[in-house]
């Protein structure tokens, strides 16, 4: 590969590694969003005008009346006028706003690089199914605002966990392929032959996504600020309440009480999974021991996190941390999953 085509690559992937950067910034402002109760604020979806704000009292007012005729204003925020509208109101703008600089901060680029035939073939596919799954997400978030729009003023706990897990995957389908663009560069020769370690690192990062969903549906039933004593839930180490709902399924997506237990437990899969990692790292050269180190690390902070935010009821700063725990560790999970695959990838 010639040096001009490396160099090309490389800021390829420096472009996508900024997108990452933004969909994090997104992650955390749309996990804010939530917690100040302002996700509702906004009752209409305008992909094209909706990029400017009420600029004058009229407008506020204007924009007020829409959200006065909502179910959450009607049984939760009537307290409300505009000016405390306006402190909900500007986060889910910015959320919004953030979602759509995303958007233009990929495709403008992509369409110069492909005009410049920066771009090598088989990227091409993979840089559109980005964008289309991107503007998929902005979409299924209406989908899920539109589920606390109608008599019961919270959001679908389904369709929140469905965004959620949306965005870590746009996510690391990013972060993957800009690390795929990076590794020649890199040139680590790290090439890793041993199945058995690729496969575990690749069951612990499904264990990660099925944990980080239970997060969602934890976040959509506001179970946090239930149980808030550790290790025990209402003096029992398995609440008592793990069942109550008929069918049985139910108590796993609807239940406060079987969804919060359900997400401690996964947590401890994922404490168990990563120390199995870290005793594993021994055999691996310096640079994926040190990615092991870093792995196993970030899981006592965001275990830690997680404790933390349900001992103190949720407070807004420590439950977005955890949120950004998760996708940080979300991140160093892929890279050392990258860092073990076969060295002949397409």
């Amino acid at each position: 590969m010639s040096n001009t085509s490396t160099a090309r690559e490389r800021i390829i992937a420096g472009w996508l590694l900024l997108c990452c950067a933004m969909i994090f910034a997104m992650v955390v402002l749309g996990g804010v969003t939530r917690l100040t109760g302002s996700g509702l604020s906004m009752v209409e979806w305008d992909p094209i005008f909706g990029v400017v704000p009420p600029l004058d009292p009229e407008a506020w007012a204007a924009v007020f009346e829409k959200y006065r005729a909502s179910p959450e204003y009607q049984k939760v925020n009537m307290h409300m006028d505009v000016e405390d509208f306006k402190s909900i109101y500007w986060f889910e703008f910015a959320h919004r706003l953030l979602g759509r600089t995303i958007g233009t901060v990929f495709l403008l680029p992509f369409l110069y690089f492909l005009w410049r035939g920066w771009i090598q073939r088989p990227l091409v596919p993979k840089l559109v199914g980005m964008f289309v799954l991107g503007g998929l997400q902005g979409a299924l978030g209406w989908y899920m605002v539109a589920s606390g729009l109608v008599d019961n003023p919270h959001v679908s706990q389904y369709r929140l966990t469905a965004h959620l897990v949306m965005a870590f995957l746009i996510y690391g389908f990013i972060f993957w392929v800009a690390l795929d663009l990076l590794q020649p560069a890199r040139a680590q020769g790290t090439a890793i032959s041993d199945r058995l370690l690729r496969t575990s690192a690749r069951l612990f990062l499904l264990l990660l996504i099925v944990t980080i969903s239970s997060g969602g549906l934890v976040a959509g039933l506001k179970a946090g600020f239930a149980y808030n004593t550790f290790p025990l839930m209402d003096g029992h180490l398995v609440p008592e309440a793990i069942f109550f709902f008929e069918p049985r399924w139910r108590n796993f997506f609807e239940n406060i009480a079987t969804v919060q237990f359900d997400h401690r437990a996964l947590a401890t899969g994922v404490l168990l999974g990563g120390v199995t990692l870290w005793l594993a790292a021994r055999a691996l050269p310096g640079t994926l021991r040190r990615r092991v180190h870093l792995l196993l690390g970030m899981i006592g902070v965001q275990i830690a996190l997680g404790i933390s935010t349900l001992l103190l009821h949720v407070p807004v700063a420590l439950a977005s941390a955890h949120q950004a725990g998760a996708l940080v560790l979300f991140t160093l999970t892929l890279y050392l999953l990258h860092g073990v695959q076969p060295a002949a990838r397409a």
